[in-house]
């Protein structure tokens, strides 16, 4: 292995699992954090930079673990020639501007709920009593980090949304500046991901389900993310449709790192709502987990732009985050009191599937850090998602922080989920194990179309080519003629 300087920049201490997990790898790592109130973050475990743009010079590669103007800084070091993971200014705004990404999703031929931008509250509400629907209210710029304003109305006469939007009049209108009206549409939710390694996307691709209600259920304040099940999977129809057909403007771009994009599906087709144009947190942790490549070896492959030589595990993987008040809300008061340098204890020592968000060691003792509540990340991985479930709450009752919280359902939305994935065909490349029920009739109607497609190119001659069938590694049926 050749030894590397790794550099991690962070605006808000979002990639300090990552830096933890590269180190161990035998690596040398710095991590700088410009949120002052943040920087006692990953302390412990990780060295620190205090000036990330002299530390530039030091590294090798540089990684950026955001949006909100990052995108300029590593576009600017890679033109220098430094091998870099991060965004440019149009992927930046690929998220940061809602209504720019759903735009470029349009210009590439992707299909695109109907949506309304607003400016002020007014017009918004009028234009729901004309036009009555239910409708997702959702911030743009900076306001939509505050993941509690988002709101997703229930009454058809979008009598709920006027109520809701007559409420941020009184209480946001210096907050939020811009937002967005987004007609609701039922269905599975579901995000394709992929890296990118400034040429095209690496294969294969991450299929990933969140969880971002605070209870059960779905029910309760949105957080951002709770959880999240996922599995890799070759490119398939919901990539085909959608992430794939900005590959050669994200190639333009010279874009270097993971892109994500969260969908709607249903019968009537794939309908994608937001991008994230960087890692997703607690997704990268959870990845990491499902990757067999060390992911410094992979991080420096992709920086470099040649194509990786990484493999993934078959199977499921799920993560779910632990969290102490005051998580989801701001709240600096009750923080300090409930869980500010809170202790966190293991009953044994074992942190296998254990990784850090808002921590810190001190003395050899794991404690809370930060300012949010958002603690640890338990990851699962299993053949099933049974048994990724069962791995990670077995995990999560390992673990002792006073006042903790979690949600014990993430995961299960996969048994019913799956089957309409796969009745509406979302999916080309389907785990194995949800392949059970309809392997036969696949089968067969494979082969014969593979027969068919034969027979037509051989012009009706009686083909003695053989049909491979190779059930991979990942768990998925596929045709190899």
């Amino acid at each position: 292995m050749d030894k590397r300087r790794f550099l991690f920049v962070s605006l808000s201490g979002l990639i300090g699992d990552i830096a933890w997990q590269i180190l161990k790898e035998g690596h040398d790592v710095r991590y700088y954090i410009e949120a002052e109130k943040e920087r006692d973050i990953a302390d412990g475990f990780v060295p620190k930079s205090k000036d990330w743009e002299k530390d530039a010079k030091w590294s090798d590669i540089v990684v950026f673990d955001d949006t909100l103007g990052q995108g300029a800084k590593a576009q600017a070091l890679r033109a220098a020639g430094k091998p870099v993971i991060g965004g440019t200014p149009y992927a930046d705004r690929l998220e940061d501007d809602r209504s720019f990404g759903q735009e470029e999703l349009k210009s590439a031929g992707v299909s695109i709920i109907p949506y309304e931008d607003f400016d002020s509250f007014e017009p918004a509400i009028e234009f729901v009593k004309k036009n009555p629907d239910r409708y997702v209210i959702k911030p743009s710029g900076e306001a939509q980090n505050v993941k509690r304003r988002l709101f997703v109305g229930e009454e058809e006469d979008g009598e709920d949304v006027i109520r809701m939007l007559e409420a941020y009049k009184k209480a946001f209108s210096d907050e939020i500046k811009v937002f967005q009206l987004q007609r609701r549409i039922n269905g599975v939710e579901v995000a394709v991901g992929a890296f990118f390694n400034g040429k095209k996307f690496v294969t294969p691709v991450n299929i990933n389900f969140e969880h971002k209600k605070l209870f059960p259920g779905e029910v309760g304040p949105p957080t951002g993310e709770m959880g999240t099940a996922m599995f890799w999977s070759e490119p398939n129809l919901l990539f085909n449709r959608t992430l794939l057909k900005m590959e050669s403007k994200l190639a333009e771009e010279g874009y270097v790192g993971y892109i994500d994009l969260n969908c709607i599906v249903n019968n009537n087709g794939i309908y994608p709502l937001e991008f994230t144009s960087r890692f997703g947190y607690p997704t990268i942790s959870i990845q990491q987990e499902g990757m067999l490549t060390p992911i410094s070896d992979f991080f420096w492959e992709l920086a470099t732009g040649v194509e990786p030589k990484w493999r993934t595990r078959s199977g499921f993987q799920i993560g779910i985050r632990i969290v102490v008040p005051p998580f989801p809300f701001d709240d600096d008061a009750t923080f300090e009191s409930f869980s500010k340098n809170n202790a966190i204890v293991f009953k044994k020592p074992v942190t296998e599937g254990i990784h850090i968000e808002d921590v810190k060691v001190v003395n050899g003792q794991w404690l809370i850090a930060g300012t949010s509540g958002v603690v640890l990340v338990v990851v699962g991985t299993g053949q099933t998602m049974k048994q990724a479930q069962a791995q990670v709450y077995s995990r999560t009752k390992n673990i002792l922080i006073p006042n903790m919280y979690y949600r014990t359902d993430i995961g299960d939305r996969w048994a019913e989920d799956s089957d309409k994935l796969h009745n509406w065909a979302i999916c080309a490349e389907v785990p194995a194990c949800c392949l059970l029920q309809h392997c036969r009739a696949a089968l067969v109607q494979s082969v014969f179309r593979e027969c068919k497609r034969q027979q037509e190119h051989h012009s009706g001659a009686n083909c003695q080519h053989p049909i491979r069938i190779n059930v991979r590694q990942c768990g998925c049926l596929r045709l190899e003629p």
